[in-house]
């Protein structure tokens, strides 16, 4: 870490490489509570086969992933349905998978966290769409707590939940042009207006020893 050459980079990440992971559909039984609540999910859903395109299980997480039509209607049943009961959505945040889907592929997830009180269970729901494309329903008739989640999702992923109430930046000023958690976003030499002159340097040039 002291002793970087070169790109002058002394955070020690300017060589990592990952593999991108994909996540491989889950086989039943998949353990634990995780069968009982896909059972109701499937007996109170009639559409279960239309909606859910892959069942993940991974490091004792479930995560249901949905086709994006369908996730506010399966919120309610989640929330509402007597063998489900999962009444908090704890929740939502984007991720964007670049480097594995590409630039023209379903590379911005949503992901909601649904938590049951009554039972003590925790689900995850995910949906993948394009940058081109961007558009989910928003869940916040279903759960109020999406509102400043999904602005937030909107603001640094730049996916656009239809039917939100006042889908507007929360974390951004409302001027700012792009979505600064996107991969492709630029990670340095963005002028900032807090001084003359300021600048964000690019990640080549941080704390960089002159």
């Amino acid at each position: 870490m002291f002793g970087v050459t070169g790109s002058g980079d002394t955070s020690g990440f300017s060589g990592l490489q990952r593999q991108p992971w994909i996540e491989l559909p889950a086989e039943r039984p998949y353990g634990g509570y995780f069968d009982e609540v896909m059972d109701a999910f499937a007996e109170a859903y009639p559409e279960y086969e239309a909606a859910v395109e892959k069942v993940v299980l991974h490091r004792g997480e479930l995560t249901v992933h949905l086709r994006r039509e369908h996730v506010a209607r399966v919120c309610q049943v989640f929330r509402d349905d007597p063998a489900l009961r999962f009444e908090l959505l704890s929740s939502v945040s984007g991720v964007d998978y670049l480097g594995r889907e590409g630039a023209e592929g379903r590379r911005l997830h949503a992901v909601y966290h649904l938590t049951s009180m009554t039972f003590r269970r925790r689900i995850r729901l995910e949906v993948a769409v394009t940058t081109a494309d961007p558009h989910i329903p928003s869940v916040t008739g279903v759960y109020p707590t999406a509102d400043w989640q999904e602005r937030e999702a909107w603001d640094l992923h730049g996916i656009v939940f239809d039917g939100h109430p006042a889908l507007t930046r929360i974390m951004m000023p409302d001027d700012w042009e792009g979505h600064p958690q996107r991969k492709d976003y630029p990670l340095g030499g963005v002028a900032t207006d807090y001084k003359d002159g300021a600048s964000i340097p690019p990640p080549d040039e941080r704390r960089a020893y002159r």
